[in-house]
């Protein structure tokens, strides 16, 4: 059984930002309960209360220790796995041309973050829903995959504060948002966007080799 923790940003069309990305951190679900334990150490290694959210708005100077070490556990852990779709510019959407609306290209984008871990058995996906459709929004995305050959087993709404993983999701997709935005509005988000660099080697602006399976991006730079 394949856990994916998955989170969304940007994600509504006129929300007067240009990046949109969907990403999902895959581990087994006999992992999850050792992941968790290994995120609360870490954070009282750092004397972070083990309650605080790992959020990537809340990365500071006087923290990034502690974002570094986050960070450095997930490329660590064989067993994680990352995938995210990054729209760079809305812009270039055409939704008319082809027959859609904004929420069917959502759910597209969805099923291109989902689908890259068919091949294994049985997935339980694990949504954090941040407006008020989220019931509504996971029927239609079970649908949608269940018509692909998936074998979901079930798609949930869960609260992000309430799991780390999750959390951990968001902290890496707000660093890859945010090289793929531009932004230089604080170094240490810049110490740590480079720090994933690094690790990852991949400029994290490009699509990825479906091989590379730590971090592994679709970039849709033009839609045909």
């Amino acid at each position: 059984m394949l856990n994916i923790y998955c989170d969304e940003s940007c994600h509504l069309e006129n929300d007067h930002q240009k990046v949109m990305a969907i990403a999902g951190i895959a581990c087994p679900d006999y992992a999850k309960r050792s992941i968790y334990r290994d995120i609360k150490l870490i954070k009282q290694e750092y004397n972070i209360s083990t309650h605080r959210e790992i959020k990537w708005n809340k990365v500071s100077h006087g923290e990034l220790d502690y974002y570094k070490a986050l960070i450095k556990y997930f490329f660590e852990n064989e067993l994680l796995r990352f995938r995210a779709v990054i729209l760079p510019n809305k812009e270039i959407l055409r939704h008319n041309d082809f027959n859609q609306t904004h929420d069917d290209f959502y759910y597209k984008m969805y099923y291109f973050v989902i689908s890259y871990f068919f091949s294994d058995d049985n997935i339980d996906v694990f949504i954090d829903i941040k407006d008020t459709n989220g019931s509504k929004k996971i029927t239609k995305l079970q649908n949608i995959l269940n018509t692909k050959g998936a074998k979901v087993n079930k798609i949930q709404k869960i609260r992000s504060h309430e799991n780390s993983i999750l959390q951990l999701t968001d902290l890496i997709l707000g660093a890859i948002t945010y090289i793929n935005r531009g932004l230089n509005t604080s170094e240490a988000k810049q110490q740590l966007c480079n720090f994933i660099k690094n690790y990852s080697n991949l400029e994290l602006t490009r699509t990825s080799p479906l091989s590379h399976k730590k971090i592994n991006l679709l970039v849709l730079n033009q839609l045909k």
